[in-house]
């Protein structure tokens, strides 16, 4: 059965090489692709947003379910600018934490799902004429996912019988370094790392990175990370959170650059969905 094909867009190297080869034809073509905006990544990633758009042969939707940042200092208990209460809904974030007996902990991982996949599946939807709900006993849609060969156990298997998954660069074996190595060949730029500002998965590198490239961001990422922790009473969590894995103030983290390996927690996160 023929499916309607999207492309899940997070506009980072892997998806970007996949969506400029589908273009160049070594990779078959989708009809659209979506991006799920959680309206707190680099304004870097949303200008090279704005370029890729431009060069691709199909559309490109932009979507959202809310803003990370805002449901981020609603769990801490703030307020929006304009004064009026946070919403109940809230972004679960996994930031790490110090619990009030002096363990250590991860918190609750829910921002993928919320903020990446309920929008790419309603726009799913949206486009294919199929509503939530409507049984269906063989996929309707095939999202092509960006994960490449070095990440393979990312790969998930589809929830519902209404879509299915697909990653060709894991089928052709292509690493993301062959991805730079393509990309760089065809004369298009490298994308920066796509992920939200405050996510606690990145290494130091790409901490060193955010705050080397915007200092009015890496400064409101700073602040949002103190908020966590003096701005009330924590939505579900017994303890302090934090940004870092060290457990410390993020604007007085010493970022490691001895060219060691750290553990991979961004590559394991539980929906496969984010950074490609």
């Amino acid at each position: 059965m023929s499916t309607h094909r999207i492309l899940s867009l997070g506009a980072g190297v892997q998806s970007t090489t996949l969506a400029l080869m589908m273009k160049h034809g070594d990779i078959p073509a989708v009809e659209a692709a979506i991006f799920a905006d959680t309206q707190w990544e680099p304004d870097r990633v949303y200008k090279h947003l704005v370029w890729l758009t431009s060069v691709l042969p199909f559309p490109v939707y932009r979507v959202t379910n809310g803003s990370v940042r805002e449901n981020v200092l609603g769990m801490a208990g703030r307020t929006r600018r304009t004064g009026s209460r946070v919403g109940e809904r809230y972004a679960a974030v996994p930031f790490f934490v110090l619990n009030t007996d002096g363990t250590t902990g991860i918190g609750r991982r829910q921002c993928t799902s919320e903020y990446k996949l309920v929008p790419l599946y309603r726009k799913a939807r949206e486009l294919t004429g199929l509503r939530r709900g409507q049984p269906s006993k063989a996929p309707v849609v095939t999202f092509v996912i960006g994960i490449s060969a070095d990440e393979a156990h990312r790969m998930k298997d589809a929830r519902e019988r209404w879509y299915q998954n697909e990653y060709p660069l894991v089928e052709k074996r292509i690493r993301r370094g062959d991805c730079i190595e393509w990309l760089r060949r065809n004369g298009y730029p490298i994308p920066p790392k796509s992920s939200c500002l405050c996510c606690p998965f990145h290494t130091d590198e790409l901490w060193r990175e955010l705050r080397d490239a915007n200092a009015e961001e890496w400064q409101d990422v700073v602040e949002v990370d103190r908020l966590l922790r003096t701005g009330g009473p924590l939505t579900g969590v017994h303890g302090l959170q934090y940004m870092h894995r060290s457990l410390r103030p993020l604007g007085e983290v010493a970022f490691r650059d001895d060219g060691q390996l750290e553990l991979d927690l961004f590559g394991n996160e539980c929906e496969g969905m984010c950074g490609v």
